[in-house]
């Protein structure tokens, strides 16, 4: 059977799907532009929380001076940056306000044309409360935002790794649930989809890798050690000094975060593999998009680490963890269709129900 045979989604439920993927390529920006955000060092440059004024930043002199005296006040400036010129807070400055605004920009995103849609009874049936609850995430991740922000202005120079790795998996998590959602809409009769066993356990495995990821970026474990396979001559460094409680290594130790961030990277990918094998003889397209997007990953990690945390690298690096979480979504999602697919043949004494093939509908393909 090919996609181009198959019906397709009325037009309510797919103007729906469109705004969720929309909304989540706003996500893919706002991840890239945090990243930056954190590598430049940027994000506590703005200690004020002002989510409607806020959106105006500073014009004249005068008011730079305030923002730059404001900055002053935290031990960041006063332990790593006492001296810096104004032209260099204008710098750090410059991406935080970015970031913020790009919250705004989602916010108003996922709430206009909920409205909207809502007030047509554009929304079908079952997805009220899905739609919604997206919306009410983003307002959630931009108070986690600044929870994050709070932890490093008054005795941190930086922000708690532990409250940055929140705010990272809640961005992932909205994207994840709004690609879900969409791709449900997608579907014929906009039928929403089981995540198989498959999928629980793969989901799980990257969640895990998201996390430590997370670790890695706030704790800047990435400069621990710039060599691979090996960290320096040693599969771990036995001179590496350990903490107490034991189980505080897997969360403050920079060295024993980056290592399980390096191997379980290779976790991740037997998952991918498993994925992308049931896949093949599903949807070639997806099996690919699994493939390219996790071995891209594993080797942008690695030049990160060789590169030694370069910008550019670094930020591809998160960027493309975006990706990887989509093609884990969209993967798992195809096989659901295929597990539901293959439970109505069945019950129907062999009417087989047919799905619209989410991604680049005039692409053929066969099953």
């Amino acid at each position: 059977m090919t996609d181009a045979a198959l019906p397709r989604p009325t037009a309510r439920p797919l103007a729906v799907s469109n705004w969720l993927l929309t909304l989540c390529g706003l996500i893919i920006v706002m991840v890239v532009v945090g990243g930056i955000t954190r590598l430049t060092e940027s994000g506590l440059s703005i200690t004020e929380w002002k989510p409607i004024s806020g959106a105006i930043p500073p014009v004249t002199e005068a008011q730079w001076l305030r923002e730059f005296e404001l900055y002053k006040r935290i031990p960041e400036y006063q332990q790593i940056n006492r001296g810096m010129s104004l032209a260099d807070f204008k710098n750090i400055f410059f991406w935080e306000w970015v970031h913020r605004q790009l919250g705004r920009v989602i916010g108003l995103a996922a709430l206009l044309p909920l409205v909207w849609f809502a007030a047509k009874k554009a929304i079908p049936a079952g997805y009220g409360w899905r739609t919604g609850s997206i919306f009410l995430l983003v307002c959630v991740q931009g108070a986690i935002g600044w929870w994050m922000v709070a932890s490093g202005l008054t005795e941190r120079t930086d922000v708690s790794h532990v409250r940055l790795a929140v705010h990272l998996l809640t961005a992932l998590f909205i994207f994840g649930w709004a690609l879900w959602t969409a791709l449900d809409l997608r579907s014929a009769g906009a039928r929403p989809r089981r995540v198989p066993t498959l999928g629980l356990w793969a989901f799980a495995a990257l969640l895990l890798q998201l996390l430590f990821g997370a670790y890695v970026a706030g704790l800047d474990a990435g400069y621990a050690f710039n060599s691979w396979p090996l960290m320096g001559d040693e599969l771990y460094p036995s001179a590496a000094p350990w903490l107490e409680p034991f189980l505080r290594n897997f969360v403050d130790n920079p060295i024993t975060v980056q290592f399980i961030h390096r191997w379980w990277a290779f976790v991740v990918l037997v998952f991918a593999v498993v994925l992308a094998r049931r896949l093949r003889g599903v949807s070639r397209r997806h099996s690919i998009f699994l493939h390219s997007a996790i071995g891209l990953q594993i080797l942008l990690g690695i030049w990160t680490l060789l590169s030694g945390v370069s910008l550019h690298v670094a930020a591809a690096h998160q960027a493309t963890a975006v990706l990887v979480v989509a093609s884990f979504v969209a993967g798992v999602h195809r096989l659901a269709r295929v597990g539901a697919s293959a439970s109505t043949s069945l019950g129907t004494s062999g009417t087989e129900e047919r799905d619209y093939t989410p991604l680049v509908p005039s692409e053929a393909e066969g099953r």
